[in-house]
């Protein structure tokens, strides 16, 4: 399934924006989003294992 991937790419681009919005520099706006695509990321796993558990 693909919400791994789409939390990992929201994730990223939520956290480069509100890096930004922040004022914050490109070092920030790489942090923020790398944090925030690993939180969704995970987020994303869990989802697909609960469908995939369900579906059985």
């Amino acid at each position: 399934m693909i919400y791994p991937l789409g939390g990992l790419v929201i994730g990223a681009l939520a956290g480069a924006i509100m890096a930004r919005r922040k004022g914050g520099g490109a070092l920030d706006m790489l942090q923020w989003a790398a944090v925030l695509a690993i939180i969704l990321g995970v987020v994303g796993l869990f989802i697909t294992v609960f469908i995939t558990r369900a579906a059985v």
